[in-house]
């Protein structure tokens, strides 16, 4: 009856141990447009491209490599992914025995009143013993602990491929503004030459008393209008350039530029994809939806505190009374099952799996609100794309014609046709015309950045999930 008692007990462990309460984690169902705003339908996708390859810019890609390398911010958020790993591979060693030893020996006097209860009056008692434990994992709470501990981990994968995109692209942004303050710096010293031409024109033509000295302090002051723009640039180039540094892990300083500032490089004109290629890329939503999973495995994790806790131990070990006899003492065993579980616990356990289950609905909420949050972004970026192009192509031809107005307005006046006026106010046009352009060309250059994070680009082909360690060592 005993043997057919156990074998009863570990067929029932056995069938048992295939199944999990609590509910299994499904991916809630989101309203996700088939396209995004302003975008028609298409498979191929920006993000599906290595950043490098996005801008082909070579000083850019030295940048980001050595940001990649030195970062303190990424570099802890690694190390926070192997501890996340190694905390996973500890709830995951619940799942197996856990084996363990004991030894104590002790030499003491022995007396009662101070008569010695033996002929020596000294006595020796030594143990040594392996125990086993096992708690058999019959509903399965230590697999939902396991489950969950496993999400945080790739949770916290998530945050870490997270920090490398916002790297990637902050590094980018802030080059990309750092080029736009060099040509808005070429630009600004180069007006600055023109206006001392025109003041240095004023002056020879008063000095000839072909016109009046009104017209050189005009110029004159023009000129120190333009001229008080450049010490600000340098000032904002050097901020800019500290920012760069931070970002590349090293202590602020200059950032080397190899290439001229005369031209922005121009922004690539790719597509952003289908939306629900987000759930698959973005980090954010991975974290998220990580997160979420946790909170689902802990629902069954509290909830099987409702039933009994189901264990099996075993105990071998030899007792001896004299240390030079360890060997030849009497050795001893022991195997034992064991179960227990609440009965009156004033609503804790009970709490507990309603609290479990508030947090899943919670971080569901969350998800879903990532989710609309990251097809804003999407949309923003792609409307910004399309508008500030439209934007440039305005710029360019007012450019084109100013520049030309300010050539017909000087060879005027050199004729006498035309006053310094007609100089002067061809000129200030120009300059903020310049300034406008190369913005815009910046901007143009930051919504293609804004939406390759927007999209979480370059993940396609990242690695496979990080797995977790069985625990092979003690």
């Amino acid at each position: 009856m005993t043997a057919r008692a156990a074998m009863a007990v570990v067929t029932v462990v056995v069938v048992a141990a295939g199944c999990a309460v609590g509910p299994n984690y499904r991916r809630p169902e989101l309203p996700a447009p088939a396209t995004y705003r302003d975008e028609g339908p298409d498979a191929a996708s920006i993000a599906d491209l290595p950043w490098f390859e996005v801008f082909r810019d070579e000083e850019l890609r030295r940048l980001v490599d050595e940001a990649l390398t030195g970062n303190r911010d990424l570099l802890a958020a690694a190390e926070r992914v192997e501890q996340a790993r190694a905390l996973a591979a500890v709830q995951r060693g619940e799942l197996f025995p856990q084996v363990g030893y004991d030894a104590e020996t002790h030499h003491e006097k022995d007396a009662l009143f101070g008569v010695p209860a033996s002929r020596t009056g000294v006595s020796t008692t030594s143990v040594y013993m392996l125990n086993a434990a096992w708690e058999l994992d019959v509903w399965g709470r230590i697999r939902r602990a396991s489950e969950a501990a496993k999400a945080g981990l790739l949770a916290n994968d998530a945050v870490r491929r997270g920090i490398v995109l916002s790297l990637v692209t902050g590094v980018a942004q802030a080059w990309f503004e750092l080029r736009e303050l060099d040509l808005e710096l070429a630009i600004t010293r180069r007006t600055v030459e023109s206006f001392r031409a025109t003041r240095d024109l004023f002056g020879r033509q008063f000095r000839g008393g072909v016109t009046s000295r009104l017209d050189v302090l005009r110029a004159d002051a023009a000129l120190s209008q333009a001229a008080a723009s450049v010490p600000d640039l340098e000032r904002r180039i050097a901020v800019k350039e500290n920012e760069l540094s931070v970002l590349l892990g090293r202590p602020a300083g200059a950032i080397e530029r190899g290439s001229s500032p005369d031209r922005i490089v121009p922004a690539p004109g790719v597509p952003a994809g289908i939306p629900s290629q987000l759930l698959e890329r973005r980090p954010d939503l991975l974290e998220a939806e990580h997160r979420l999973h946790a909170e689902t495995a802990r629902i069954g994790e509290s909830f099987a505190d409702f039933f009994p806790r189901i264990g099996l131990t075993a105990v071998a070990g030899d007792a001896s009374s004299d240390l030079e006899n360890v060997l030849n003492g009497s050795g001893f065993w022991s195997l034992g099952a064991n179960a227990g579980g609440p009965i009156l616990s004033f609503g804790r356990t009970w709490y507990g799996w309603r609290a479990a289950e508030a947090r899943a609905r919670a971080a569901t909420r969350d998800y879903e609100q990532t989710v609309l949050e990251a097809l804003r972004d999407v949309s923003n970026a792609l409307v910004a794309r399309g508008k500030l192009a439209e934007v440039r192509v305005e710029q360019q031809r007012a450019v084109e014609a100013l520049t030309e107005a300010l050539r017909i307005a000087r060879i005027r006046y050199v004729g006498g046709l035309a006053t310094y006026l007609e100089v002067l106010d061809a000129q200030q046009q120009l300059f903020p015309a310049e300034l406008d352009l190369a913005r815009t060309e910046r901007d143009q250059l930051i919504a293609v950045v804004a939406l390759y994070r927007a999209l979480g680009g370059g993940w396609k082909q990242a690695p496979e999930a990080p797995t977790v360690p069985l625990p092979l060592r003690p």
